[in-house]
């Protein structure tokens, strides 16, 4: 089995703006993780993104834009050394789709990954900077963890064992 730290991505992996990130200018990657990316990593943790995206739903950008954010994201990353397993996201949004079960809070990209990656619930985060994240990690089995926006993840490595 593996472990992973699942990793929200707007105000986690990126800079956060408010509601959402609309267009690929806007998109900044926080240098201030590589490091603790990179000790996640060497410890032997899968490094996996769970994002909601609702933006899509709403018409505020496309699927394209997002593509190219996170190809953005895992290639910027890659160039310091770190991978990212995958990034997951929910494309929904309630006001204009209704309830999904990916949307976090619900947990189903979190299973979904847990499934696909082989990932010991037991041993693994979820880092986030809303409620939300916390509440769909610990519905998946993993242990949350909230930070602030755009907190260095550095300052909660040792709530990783």
């Amino acid at each position: 089995m593996n472990k992973a730290v699942f990793l929200d991505r707007d105000g986690v992996l990126n800079k956060e703006l408010g509601d959402y990130v609309c267009k690929f200018e806007d998109f900044s990657v926080l240098t201030h993780n590589y490091e603790p990316l990179r000790e996640l990593q060497a410890r032997g943790f899968l490094l996996i993104v769970i994002t909601n995206q609702g933006g899509l739903a709403k018409g505020w950008y496309t699927p394209e834009t997002l593509q190219q954010m996170h190809d953005h994201l895992i290639k910027t990353y890659a160039d310091q050394g770190i991978t990212i397993t995958e990034a997951y996201f929910c494309n929904h949004h309630p006001q204009y789709n209704g309830n999904c079960l990916c949307r976090k809070p619900g947990s189903l990209m979190l299973e979904k990954a847990i499934a696909r990656y082989q990932v010991d619930a037991s041993k693994s985060y979820f880092i986030g900077d809303r409620e939300r994240d916390v509440i769909a990690g610990e519905a998946a089995g993993v242990t949350g963890i909230l930070i602030d926006s755009d907190q260095p993840i550095g300052e909660v490595l040792h709530l990783i064992q």
